[in-house]
């Protein structure tokens, strides 16, 4: 059944998604309860990761663990790398930001994405443990995803990296962070990023698109959960006229000079307006843009349908983007 005023999400599911869909529990949010949202969704994260870590990983694909540098004054970030023993020398390289809204979320999460890339591309990956909010709120996570994007630009002759074919990614507040670190590695001018892999950012703090309002159901991230996860990552200040750029890529009036970009969502996905939105922005100012709208397709569906032919397709697609980015 649909949220009251929202659209009936499973009517306009892609066939071999609903089945799953339905399967899901349904989940009574309460947006004023940040506390209880916030340890609702990291709940729902660790069953998730406990069901992803019985998937093995490539055998060709090395895992280590880094601590590097962290912004002045914080911790050091920790860093995951994934590398095949075949890496060939100066080798493209991808730097991924993990989901969870702001909120949650892990590396491990993301290490069957992250090992992928790094088995079938030839991809130097490194992912970020950043620091969550709302214990860490903006600009916390942001400057520990750029700290360790200056580690890796300023290893890459240790690591064997090519630095003309460094990008970026992420996937939902991950995609989000990285828009956010595009934006913000530009204005510094510190390291030169040649790619932006966005899929389904979080790039507006305002929840003012039609597709924020029509996507209610909790059993995907909905209206609920992205004004907890906004809330706190700008501690109270999501919507309101003194937010920054870096921190909600939606708000950004200067786009020029930055990195191409390929940005992917579902049509059932709460961020499907404003990634649409930032596509064309981007392109108004002169970016280079991918954009896939997959129909029928819910916030995350990709890996809860894993074989369903949309979620395939989609993977594909994001294969074959970041091949022709990093490798030609």
């Amino acid at each position: 059944m649909a949220a009251t005023g929202g659209i009936d999400i499973v009517r306009h599911l892609d066939d071999e998604h609903r089945p799953v869909f339905e399967a899901i529990p349904v989940r009574d949010l309460n947006p004023d309860d940040i506390a209880g949202t916030v340890d609702a969704i990291r709940r729902a994260g660790a069953a998730a990761r406990a069901i992803a870590a019985l998937v093995p990983l490539p055998a060709t694909v090395t895992v280590e663990d880094r601590h590097v540098p962290g912004p002045t004054g914080a911790p050091d970030v920790r860093v995951r790398l994934y590398r095949t023993a075949s890496l060939p020398a100066s080798a493209p390289a991808l730097l991924w930001i993990h989901g969870g809204g702001m909120i949650a979320g892990t590396v491990e999460a993301t290490d069957a994405y992250c090992s992928r890339i790094a088995d079938e591309l030839g991809v130097f990956v490194a992912s970020v443990d950043y620091r969550l909010a709302p214990e860490h709120p903006y600009p916390a996570p942001l400057e520990d995803c750029y700290a360790a994007l200056r580690w890796f630009a300023s290893s890459a002759a240790d690591l064997g990296i090519d630095p003309a074919r460094l990008a970026i990614g992420g996937a939902s507040a991950g995609a989000g962070l990285a828009a956010g670190l595009a934006l913000l590695a530009r204005d510094r001018g510190e390291i030169a990023i040649c790619y932006q892999h966005l899929v389904y950012p979080m790039v507006d703090d305002t929840n003012t698109t039609p597709s924020s309002h029509a996507i209610l159901d909790a059993r995907v991230w909905c209206r609920a959960t992205n004004l907890v996860g906004r809330g706190a990552y700008l501690a109270g200040r999501a919507g309101g006229e003194d937010v920054e750029p870096y921190a909600a890529p939606a708000r950004a009036t200067d786009l020029s000079g930055l990195p191409p970009a390929y940005i992917c969502v579902g049509t059932l996905d709460m961020f499907m307006d404003e990634d649409i939105a930032y596509a064309r922005a981007l392109l108004e100012a002169g970016v280079p843009v991918e954009l896939h709208v997959y129909p029928g397709a819910f916030h995350g569906s990709v890996n809860s349908v894993p074989n369903a032919a949309l979620s395939r397709r989609w993977k594909q697609d994001e294969l074959d983007s970041i091949r022709r980015a990093l490798i030609g």
